[in-house]
């Protein structure tokens, strides 16, 4: 034996360190992901201030990132199953990196948008890779390890989120403002990027579908069409073309769905698997994940404007006040699908929705109990029931939608279950100006700001209330007994090809 030879087991334990490199940068780039994107809510009040944004601007700051992210997940998957994981999440990370460098050097609130959007759209091409690459690089026996270690990346990442945008918007550092919340992704990304070429494996799909640009365009020009007049009506004073537009959305998803219908018959490849709406409780289980996503998307912007505008509080401290919120979902996810729904099924999930509109409810008697007088810790106890509501439910909500999705189709429904979710959020995101910024008024003096955002406030929560009630009654269409795995199909909306069970998607 030579010296430049390696015997078999130096061999596997070079092997298995390359391997487990390429999974902490992989993970390090989800967590990039899902930092950026709460860390940033934290900050919005600061970028109002420091740079001159407008109301719609800050809600695009938000939704455009949601919005590019949801529109980019299912073709930036095919890209990589078709040109290669390892190289997409390579372009995916540089360009996620230059988008955060724009983000933070950004000299205006237009270009603050334009590179969250961008930002999005790199995102969409980065996370859809991570997943995949576990499971190309991992065998079957080691992967529940795995997915246990992406979960913790994921709680991990709900929790610092906040606080670290808190105390980097704090610190001000070299005065920067809100701006190292972005510029703190460049050198994690650069070394990300240096890493991955050298540790990640490439991998292709043995047949991949193939790109559908043309639903991609559709469904990114109807989502425009309706959430563009949103963020801009009130300001603009509702104009007729608003309401032309939204109607006009209506048509292009009719378009798209037919659109799809064809694609399906021609070449088996569409953005959209339509057959899958066959299915009732799939069926419900995307109305319960896009109508969530608005529940969603609608609480945390205004919750932030309301903690830091309407009550005057540092960011820090309203970083510190969420802490209780994230503990309990984490808390609560683990034992609903540990204990819970093995034993009780859609009643678990029927219970969270009724929890957290109870924790709403509760929130909106604090809030006008107390006013601009209320403090942190009151706070605690409607977040932590908010917080297990919530957990109840996203953590059994794939397995229940999937439950009775035929084998072959269980990636294209998961996918599509964490695409409509990311729409749905960019949908309540932009009705932030007619819940929240359509009850405050326009001209407020300095005195009137607090009971204006604490009555906005009250308002959208009744929003929430009430489509937590939706939820509820849509609950009832998915299974009694949600199955707990289904077979080819990874958990966190991977998409498996029928053919070579080999993950496309990842969300």
């Amino acid at each position: 034996m030579t010296s430049t030879e390696q015997t078999p087991t130096a061999q596997q334990a070079a092997g298995d360190r390359r391997r487990w490199f390429a999974l902490a940068i992989v993970m390090t780039a989800a967590f990039m992901d899902l930092v950026d994107v709460t860390i940033v809510n934290i900050a919005i009040p600061s970028i109002k201030q420091d740079a001159g944004a407008s109301l719609s601007q800050i809600q695009w700051i938000t939704a455009g990132y949601a919005l590019a992210f949801a529109a980019g997940l299912i073709t930036g998957g095919r890209l990589g199953d078709i040109h290669g994981r390892r190289r997409l999440f390579l372009v995916g990370i540089a360009g996620f990196t230059v988008a955060s460098a724009l983000c933070g050097f950004a000299v205006n609130p237009e270009m603050l948008v334009a590179s969250r959007i961008l930002q999005g759209g790199m995102a969409a091409m980065m996370v859809p890779q991570v997943l995949s690459i576990v499971h190309a690089t991992f065998p079957a026996h080691e992967r529940g390890k795995v997915f246990g270690l992406f979960g913790a990346i994921i709680g991990l990442g709900a929790v610092s989120g906040p606080l670290l945008g808190a105390l980097l918007t704090e610190w001000n550092l070299f005065g920067l403002e809100w701006r190292p919340i972005f510029l703190i992704n460049l050198p994690v990304g650069v070394v990300a990027f240096l890493l991955g070429r050298r540790y990640i494996t490439e991998s292709r799909a043995p047949k991949a579908l193939k790109l559908d640009l043309v639903g991609v365009a559709l469904v990114t020009l109807g989502l425009l069409m309706l959430l563009y007049p949103l963020t801009r009506g009130r300001e603009l004073g509702w104009p007729l073309w608003g309401y032309v537009s939204m109607a006009g959305a209506l048509g292009v998803f009719a378009a798209l769905v037919a659109y799809e219908r064809r694609k399906a018959a021609r070449d088996g490849s569409p953005l959209v698997e339509l057959s899958l709406f066959r299915v009732k409780s799939f069926a419900a289980g995307i109305a319960v994940q896009t109508v969530f996503g608005v529940a969603l998307g609608i609480f945390f912007l205004v919750w932030t404007l309301y903690m830091q505008i309407g009550l005057g509080w540092r960011p820090l401290r309203a970083g510190l006040t969420g802490v209780p919120f994230s503990l309990a979902v984490s808390t609560a996810a683990g034992m609903s699908v540990q204990k819970l729904v093995p034993r009780f099924g859609r009643k678990v999930l029927q219970a969270g929705a009724l929890i957290m509109a109870v924790g709403v409810l509760l929130y909106i008697w604090e809030s006008h109990r107390y006013g601009l007088g209320i403090a942190p810790w009151q706070m605690a106890l409607p977040l932590v029931v908010m917080g297990a509501g919530m957990g109840l439910i996203v953590a059994p909500l794939t397995d229940a939608v999937l439950s009775e999705v035929p084998q072959e189709h269980a990636g294209s429904a998961s996918g599509l279950i964490n695409t409509v979710q990311q729409m749905g959020n960019a949908l309540g995101l932009g009705l932030v100006s007619v819940v929240f910024f359509g009850v405050i008024g326009d001209r407020l003096t300095p005195a009137e700001v607090g009971p204006a955002f604490v009555n906005g406030f009250q308002h959208a929560l009744w929003w929430v209330a009430g489509v937590m009630g939706v939820i509820f009654l849509l609950m009832f269409a998915l299974p009694k007994r949600p199955a707990q795995h289904v077979e080819g199909a990874e958990p966190a909306g991977q998409e498996l090809p029928a053919n070579d069970k080999e993950p496309v998607y990842a969300g």
